[in-house]
């Protein structure tokens, strides 16, 4: 069975709608969400609801967190100032249904989780290690929480960051997804209409500061902490 991983929409829902579209026509039924399904635009409702009504399941994400509990991030105020934005906007029932997403999952041989196995919703993996992998138990691994596409080969086990539906950041400004084949992982690149997402969030009261990275899927979009 053929698994697709989708990771950090972050609320971009043109970019998701593409992903799927994308998916279903690649035929994989079985989809898995790695995390940060919400934050940075202005669609998060969208993004929820879809999920939901395809019944994607999540492990939770950072942005997930701080949506689903009243968190805040201590690195960045422009995250903060699009969180404020989200929580007037979304439902309680997307606010409940965040706050029901594991902190880890597995699905067949593969262990998922947002971030890290250190720390599940905020450990950043940028590079890693074949040491970090030999402490842990299995053998195939998925995280995102980067934006950074990737899969890595250490002996006997493999890690794939899927990279981000919504907000990359590895100079590819299309929107990625990984599959899984049971013993293979694969890479995807999906392009979507950016147009739209940048209407909408300039009709939400935002400036180019807060979308303008994705033109280009810039490394540091416009500044603007994970």
């Amino acid at each position: 069975m053929t698994i697709a991983f989708i990771s950090d929409i972050h609320g971009n829902f043109e970019a998701l709608k593409a992903v799927l579209a994308e998916i279903d026509r690649m035929r994989v039924a079985e989809i898995v969400c790695v995390g940060d399904v919400v934050g940075y635009y202005s669609q998060v409702n969208e993004c929820c609801d879809e999920l939901r009504r395809r019944g994607i399941p999540s492990v939770l994400g950072n942005h997930d967190w701080y949506l689903g509990y009243g968190g805040f991030c201590t690195r960045s105020r422009s995250v903060n100032e699009c969180l404020v934005y989200q929580r007037k906007v979304i439902t309680s029932e997307n606010v409940n249904w965040l706050r029901a997403f594991h902190l880890q999952m597995q699905m067949d041989t593969v262990r998922i989780v947002h971030a890290g196995w250190s720390d599940p919703i905020d450990e950043y993996l940028t590079n890693p290690s074949e040491d970090y992998f030999a402490r842990l138990s299995g053998t195939h691994f998925v995280s995102g929480h980067t934006h950074v596409q990737s899969i890595h080969r250490f002996g006997g086990k493999t890690y794939c960051n899927p990279g981000s539906v919504g907000q990359p950041r590895d100079g590819d400004p299309r929107a990625a997804f990984a599959t899984f084949d049971g013993e293979t992982f694969a890479l995807h690149r999906v392009a979507y209409d950016m147009q739209k997402v940048f209407d909408r969030m300039e009709a939400a009261g935002f400036h180019d500061y807060y979308y303008g990275g994705l033109k280009t899927g810039a490394k540091n979009l416009r500044r603007l902490a994970d």
